[in-house]
């Protein structure tokens, strides 16, 4: 095991979501190979691959140009020699219509895993599996339930008074 390359790969990844957060398109693909492959095959989610930097390039701005508010937890971040997995949950407002299969206006919460193939500590490979839904708008995102093994899970597990067991909020 070299962990140098672990380091190098993790920083990589680091970099590219600092790079995201900030709505910095150009910056976050310096983090891939010239021959990366996009691929996220939820079916139920996005449901797309793109192959090639300039592939992967018109889809992120494509793809950032339909959010804003854009929020991220960690939830957990490992590496190998050779892969990143991120797991995450993330808020988001679809500001454009097209690339969600949410509806314009919808506030959007979404556990969001990846896995990273690394070459030379750059990306790739990115493999994105997305499970996201509509929540109220009127949620904010310090109200979103957070949990290290479940983040859909609402906040307020402990018993309701009077012995009623907890509930989920309704979207």
């Amino acid at each position: 095991m070299d962990p140098d390359r672990i380091s190098q790969n993790l920083a990589a990844v680091e970099s590219h979501f600092h790079s995201e957060a900030r709505s910095e398109v150009e910056t976050a693909l310096e983090a891939y190979t010239e021959d990366i492959v996009w691929d996220a095959p939820a079916l139920n989610g996005l449901n797309r691959c793109f192959s090639g930097k300039q592939a992967v390039a018109e889809n992120y701005r494509k793809l950032f140009a339909s959010m804003r508010n854009v929020k991220f937890q960690l939830l957990q971040r490992f590496a190998t020699e050779n892969r990143v997995v991120d797991d995450s949950f993330v808020t988001f407002d679809v500001v454009e219509e097209g690339y969600w299969q949410f509806p314009l206006g919808s506030h959007v919460e979404m556990r969001l895993v990846h896995i990273f193939e690394m070459r030379g500590a750059r990306i790739a490979k990115e493999l994105v599996f997305d499970m996201g839904r509509v929540v109220q708008p009127s949620r904010l995102f310090s109200e979103l339930p957070f949990s290290s093994t479940d983040p859909f899970t609402d906040r307020r597990i402990a018993e309701k008074p009077g012995g009623a067991p907890p509930t989920r909020p309704t979207p």
